[in-house]
């Protein structure tokens, strides 16, 4: 298996406030997180580094390698719960912190089975035979218009309104994840990736680059091509790559 993140500031942001986690070579549980925050006074940059920090953490210590798909789903949950409690805690205790929050969006191979948790807009696509497919939905404003059929996909790109989020850990005192099982088969790829790389770049453009490339050198160019495109975020692309499923 080969497994990158790479993190950029982008061309506008004064400060970096996403953050990442990824495991060491050969390291049990195979556990990769990308987390977008938000709020002023260097308190998405905290946010962010905080759900990292704490959901890392919480499954690494209580994921076993006997567990069923049941536990392994609570034990996430149960992660994301931990982690808003805690950045919510911090932000009511410091006024400048106030409504400070952050998405997360983790993708955990486990006993050849992929698990994704998602907070907010961040992002998990899987590559599959030169398909690429969102495994995530963005808990956003924009989103919930196209579910009604007011908006389609093409005008949410350019909606005054696009980077309303409507969860995200640190804002509310019960946070609602969506945990996800899927299947994952021989050479499936998979990405996951922070708004500052999708509002710069559609799917197929990524999907191509992916692709074309090894996953170093494809995250690297993912986020020089959303540079190019005017780096208007922070940029965060993990590419995960395996060969053969429990290899």
């Amino acid at each position: 298996m080969i497994g990158v993140i790479k993190s950029d500031i982008g061309k506008v942001r004064l400060n970096n406030e996403d953050a990442f986690y990824l495991p060491q070579q050969g390291e049990f549980p195979q556990l990769f997180i990308v987390a977008d925050g938000m709020g002023g006074h260097q308190g998405g940059e905290i946010a962010s580094k905080m759900a990292v920090k704490e959901v890392s953490s919480y499954i690494n210590s209580h994921l076993a390698k006997d567990c069923d798909n049941r536990k392994v789903k609570r034990i996430m949950e149960s992660s994301i719960a931990n982690a808003n409690n805690k950045i919510l805690s911090i932000s009511l205790e410091n006024d400048e912190l106030l409504g400070m929050g952050t998405t997360i969006t983790m993708a955990l191979l486990y006993n050849g089975r992929l698990y994704i948790g998602h907070v907010g807009d961040s992002r998990a696509y899987r590559i599959r035979e030169d398909h690429i497919e969102q495994l995530t939905k963005d808990h956003s404003l924009v989103w919930q218009l196209v579910e009604q059929g007011r908006l389609t996909m093409e005008e949410t790109k350019t909606h005054p309104m696009k980077n309303v989020i409507t969860k995200a850990l640190g804002t509310d005192e019960f946070i609602e994840p969506d945990i996800h099982e899927f299947d994952f088969k021989n050479n499936d790829i998979i990405v996951l990736c922070s708004d500052g790389l999708t509002n710069m770049l559609d799917n197929n453009c990524i999907k191509n680059i992916v692709c074309s490339l090894e996953p170093e050198q494809a995250a690297q160019k993912l986020i020089e091509k959303a540079n190019l495109q005017g780096g208007e975020d922070n940029i965060t692309v993990g590419i995960i790559k395996v060969g053969k499923v429990g290899m």
